[in-house]
């Protein structure tokens, strides 16, 4: 089946699968948009967000903020907190450390030159310390806690001879290193490649990464292709999978859409390219057994549905 046939039958089942559909909503930010954000994470017993803060008529010129939960689905500017020049951020724990990665876009007179994922660690939230970057043209490196203690790395390279060589537009990379301090360019650069996640013409990558019980790693991640139009460019179809790595052998298995656009409430997008834009945040599991799962949409706003766990094996707490 391919991954149009995989959405559509997926889409034919939304209202079996998904149980509350919401949007979220940022205080603080009046004027911009906020969207592609982080999961919610608790620290010190307060529940915050990390989220892409933009104005809407503004392309790849983003801020990183801090919001507190102040209500059901309701998240406020933590006054004093610094801004990241940075888009998409995600945030991973390691040995009881916080760590907040996004990307970085340099541009050279106005036009995007490159992109590069920066990464900051710490315990205060308001004001985390840079500690490395990764690879150039790289988006979407995703950390996570190994049952071992050591530290598992997925890569997403891009690039005309990646098209070239697999097939897919983009690849997922595994590497394994011991601490932070290691996390560098070239270790992420030269991370296995996992084969077989994308198809011809597909790109994807990994959001947010969970240990599971059986240790094997449950991976929220999103998976895109193009779709032509009748008028108008192509649309950049984005949606939000799920799949479980195993990774000592490199086996993926359990591999499925968990979200698409159509399952989240309407609204506007910011090119008419991305009306069925969907780019998964991650899980945050819920006490009645099931998961919330958040997604920017249409790269404007971001939003929850309650789906079924999607794992086969429960996250290792």
């Amino acid at each position: 089946m391919s991954i149009q046939e995989e959405k559509a039958a997926f889409e034919r089942q939304i209202d079996q699968k998904v149980y509350e559909s919401v949007s979220l909503c940022f205080q603080g930010v009046e004027g911009y948009d906020v969207y592609n954000c982080s999961i919610p994470f608790s620290w010190n017993g307060k529940t915050y967000i990390y989220g892409r803060v933009e104005k809407r008529e503004v392309w790849a010129g983003s801020w990183v903020r801090l919001f507190q939960e102040t209500g059901p689905d309701t998240y406020t500017l933590v006054p004093g907190s610094r801004a990241y020049q940075l888009e998409d951020p995600y945030i991973s724990l390691f040995h009881g450390e916080l760590v907040m990665g996004g990307t970085h876009v340099r541009k050279k007179c106005g036009q995007i030159d490159t992109y590069y994922g920066y990464f900051y660690r710490g315990r205060e939230l308001e004001d985390l310390e840079y500690f490395t970057t990764g690879p150039d043209q790289m988006k979407d490196i995703r950390l996570v806690e190994l049952a071992d203690g050591s530290l598992g790395v997925f890569s997403r390279p891009r690039s005309k001879e990646i098209e070239e060589k697999y097939g897919s537009a983009s690849l997922v990379g595994f590497a394994r290193i011991s601490s932070l301090e290691e996390l560098t360019g070239e270790v992420v650069s030269l991370a296995r490649p996992i084969e077989g996640l994308f198809g011809p013409g597909e790109w994807g990558g990994c959001n947010q990464v969970y240990l599971l019980e059986n240790g094997s790693l449950g991976v929220a991640a999103h998976q895109s292709y193009t779709e032509s139009q009748e008028a108008g460019e192509p649309l950049a179809v984005y949606m939000n999978t799920a799949f479980e790595f195993d990774p000592v052998t490199f086996a993926v298995s359990n591999k499925k859409v968990i979200g698409t656009r159509a399952c989240y409430p309407a609204g506007p997008a910011k090119r008419p390219q991305l009306v069925d834009c969907t780019f998964t945040s991650g899980l945050v599991m819920r006490a009645d057994g099931k998961a919330d799962l958040y997604g920017g949409m249409g790269d404007v706003q971001e939003g929850r549905i309650v789906i079924d766990y999607p794992f086969s094996s429960p996250i290792k707490r």
